[in-house]
């Protein structure tokens, strides 16, 4: 199941539940949780625990998980799991340094500089602590030139 199916799922789940959100929250963070991200390539359920997580479907479906899971093995493969996830942490991470310097190129491409001089007029943007609460919204968002 691709990560755009389930969100249309938890969606439609979601709409077709509109007053009683706190009944389906658990099963969205759930979801939320299980899905794997772009930015890490892993699920953080699984850089938490170091194992996939088996979602609801797959307890009442016939999947190849369920079938070769053997339970005299499972306590090992947990520990294997555990000992390897410090590596998967650190794929994970080097796989999110490389997403965010991919991006920041991306943006860098595009951002044109500008040199100022001494003597050149400025704006400065008016801040909430610098802004006149008397003139409200719709007061200047820029003040100078400087």
């Amino acid at each position: 199941m691709t990560n755009r199916t389930l969100l249309k799922i938890i969606k439609a789940k979601l709409d077709d539940a509109k007053g009683a959100w706190p009944e389906e929250l658990p099963n969205v963070l759930w979801a939320y949780r299980t899905m794997a991200r772009t930015l890490a390539g892993e699920t953080p359920f699984r850089l938490t625990y170091g194992t996939e997580a088996v979602i609801p479907v797959e307890v009442g479906v016939a999947s190849i998980r369920r079938e070769v899971f053997h339970e005299e093995n499972n306590d090992d493969q947990l520990q294997i799991n555990l000992d390897c996830l410090d590596e998967v942490r650190d794929k994970a991470f080097n796989r999110m340094t490389k997403y965010q310097q991919k991006m920041a190129d991306y943006y860098n491409k595009r951002v044109k500089l500008r040199g100022l001089d001494i003597g050149d007029l400025v704006l400065r943007n008016v801040t909430t602590a610098t802004r006149d609460s008397a003139q409200g919204k719709l007061g200047p968002t820029w003040e100078g030139p400087y």
